[in-house]
This record gives C-alpha cells, sequence and structure tokens, in this order.
C-alpha cells in the first residue's frame, strides 16, 4: 500500500493529495505535526521535507517527484498537457511557484499562524484530538525560532516579500487564465494543480480539505481578510469548485475523490 506523510492545510502536501484523489490512486495518509515530523521523515528519506510518499520500502519526497512518478503509473486522467508547448509551460509554472512564489508565500501564512500558537496547533493539528492540539500549542513556542528560521523567516523584511509574492500569483492566475480558466492549454493540468494547491491556503475553498479550521487565530484572518476581494481568490475557490472532488482530508486508509 502507498502511504503518503503529509502535513495538514500545506499547500505542497495538498498538491499530491490532490492528485491522488484525481488518479484514484489507493494509499494511506499519516498526518505529522510541524517539528515533531523531523525525526520520522529523515528516517526514512535522509531529508526533513514533506510531502512523502513510501512505495515498496522506498521512499519519494518532493511534490514535483512524486507527481511525476504517478503520471508515469497512472497517466488518467493526465496532469501534463499532450501538447508540447503547453506541457512546457505547465512545468514552467509549477517550477515558478514551488521554487519560488509558495515558499515565499508560506512565510507570510506562517508568520501569521505562529503568532497565535493556538491558532498553529489547530490548523496543523487538524483531525487531532483537542487534548493533542493543546499541548501542541504549549511546547510550540519553544520550536518557533526552528520553524520560522527553516523556513526563511527573518523578521518583517521576509514577511513583506511573502505578500509581495502572494499579490504577484494571485495577479498571475487572475490575467493568465482564459476564458475556460486554465492556465497552460484548455484543459486542467498540473499548472492548474499547483497554483490552486498553494493558493487554496489564501483562498480556504469552502469544503474542501483546505478549508481551515475555525476559529484561526486574528492574525491569520487579517491576512485572508487583506486578500479576500482579489479576482486570484475567486479563480481559485471556482477551481476547487470544479475539480476538487474531496471534501475532506483523513487519516489512515481512506475514500478517494
Amino acid at each position: 500500500m502507498i502511504e503518503l506523510l503529509q502535513f495538514r492545510h500545506s499547500p505542497f502536501n495538498e498538491k499530491v493529495r490532490w492528485a491522488l484523489d484525481l488518479k484514484q490512486v489507493p494509499h494511506r495518509r499519516r498526518s505529522l505535526l510541524p517539528g515533531p515530523h523531523m525525526a520520522t521523515v529523515r528516517r526514512l528519506s535522509g531529508r526533513t521535507h514533506t510531502p512523502l510518499l513510501r512505495v515498496d520500502g522506498q521512499a519519494i519526497d518532493g511534490s514535483a517527484r512524486i507527481l511525476e512518478w504517478l503520471e508515469t503509473r497512472w497517466p488518467q486522467p493526465a496532469l501534463y498537457p499532450a501538447a508540447a508547448d503547453d506541457r512546457a509551460e505547465a512545468l514552467r509554472i509549477q517550477q515558478w511557484f514551488d521554487e519560488d512564489l509558495t515558499p515565499r508565500i508560506r512565510r507570510a501564512v506562517l508568520d501569521a499562524l505562529l503568532r497565535q500558537p493556538g491558532a498553529f496547533a489547530n490548523v496543523f493539528g487538524d483531525g487531532r484530538p483537542a487534548l493533542q492540539r493543546r499541548a501542541y500549542a504549549a511546547v510550540l513556542p519553544l520550536a518557533a525560532g526552528l520553524i520560522r528560521q527553516g523556513n526563511g523567516i527573518g523578521g518583517p523584511d521576509s514577511v513583506a516579500d511573502g505578500l509581495r509574492a502572494a499579490e504577484q500569483a494571485l495577479g498571475f492566475v487572475a490575467e493568465r487564465a482564459g476564458a475556460d480558466g486554465y492556465l497552460a492549454g484548455t484543459a486542467f493540468s498540473l499548472a492548474d494543480l499547483t497554483a490552486g494547491s498553494t493558493l487554496a491556503v489564501l483562498a480556504q475553498p469552502p469544503d474542501s480539505p483546505m478549508a481551515g479550521p475555525l476559529p484561526c487565530g486574528q492574525d491569520f484572518a487579517a491576512l485572508l481578510q487583506r486578500f479576500e476581494g482579489h479576482p486570484g481568490i475567486a479563480w481559485t475557490r471556482q477551481l476547487y469548485a470544479r475539480h476538487r472532488g474531496a471534501r475532506r482530508d483523513f487519516d489512515g486508509p481512506g475514500p478517494v475523490a
């Protein structure tokens, strides 16, 4: 059985969940908590990145690598456009988001959540018993510095840069999406999957695995409100309504969309 080790409400992890659901790949999920996850993931892959896919004793980490692996074994529905130009553009958009926009946006998101440990614990501990979430929130201030350092949150400038990246990403999808709503070609593709997963953190699409628990904390709520009226938020929610299918996340073996 394939097993996905993941964080809840994280764009790179959502990207892989979405692909697994679309392709109806039988699998298990194990949700980890940021910080305590490091020993588990390092033992399996030698690194500390999620998502991580365990397949026949092997570990595949990194959302782009996992999606490439899935596409070769479950080619339908295809996420890589058939036309060479569209495929190249979809891969370019994925790389741009994965390596530039998403890590920068994440700094602003994590900064807002870390300001209220209870909110951080509720988001990443979503689905766990309340006692576990409260215990995680209690120890989180001890790990907050490492989380900030590991994600490049060096101070106000890095957070401001994350806000600029969010504006850039939202502006890109609003401008690029054609009449059909897609970013590369005329069908849903890797480009839409990648951009949508990243922006879902800000759009909070209702009835989806990225709809976070409430209340979400004053600082994170203010971050969401900052972008609420942006056309890129509307694009993300519409994309989810049309293509996400799954309404919630799960742990252990579970249904696929």
